[in-house]
């Protein structure tokens, strides 16, 4: 494990790239696919302890808010990690260990290259802005910082309650932290 903080080129206001990606439910997935004013995409995985330490606090946001599609993606090498491979993404799903409204399969990596994400969980928070998805928030989901950690704030929950109300995120983008992305050999 090596633990990594995000640092994307992506800014406030920037759309968000496209991508199609596979889901654990056999769908293929884009951008459009979402028909939310408030999307939050999370590079996670299965085998990070810090993302495994997310996954409540996720699960409970694609529960709690009905115009916010939660969605992972998740990009680690399969071979090298085959507790990151699509099957193991399904067992996830089926058992209840994963609740979000989507959870893909980032194959090649690419959709993690163009967001800029390099470890596990790197959330980025957008916007609906006519047919674009603009970055409203790209940070750390709360302040737990180890896996161990109990969070006394959610600075995801106050980013998403302020695009919800159509106001400007006050939080800061702070690094998220976790273990670093496996890339796919090429």
């Amino acid at each position: 494990m090596v633990a990594m903080e995000s640092d994307s080129e992506l800014d406030r206001g920037d759309a968000a790239p496209a991508f199609e990606l596979p889901g654990t439910d056999g769908e293929t997935y884009t951008l459009d696919s979402f028909d939310a004013d408030t999307l939050l995409l999370v590079f996670t995985c299965n085998h990070c302890p810090y993302a495994q330490a997310k996954f409540d606090l996720l699960n409970d946001l694609a529960a709690e808010y009905d115009d916010l599609a939660v969605v992972g993606i998740n990009p680690n090498d399969a071979t090298e990690y085959p507790d990151d491979s699509v099957e193991a993404m399904r067992e996830r799903v089926a058992d209840g260990t994963i609740a979000y409204d989507a959870y893909l399969r980032d194959e090649t990596g690419e959709a993690a290259d163009a967001y800029g994400a390099v470890c596990t969980p790197d959330p980025f928070l957008f916007g609906r802005d006519g047919d674009a998805f603009r970055l409203q928030y790209h940070g750390r989901l709360d302040d737990a910082l180890n896996p161990d950690d109990e969070p006394t704030e959610f600075y995801i929950r106050d980013a998403v309650d302020a695009v919800l109300a159509g106001e400007e995120v006050e939080v800061p983008d702070r690094p998220s932290r976790g273990c670093s992305i496996k890339w796919p050999d090429e």
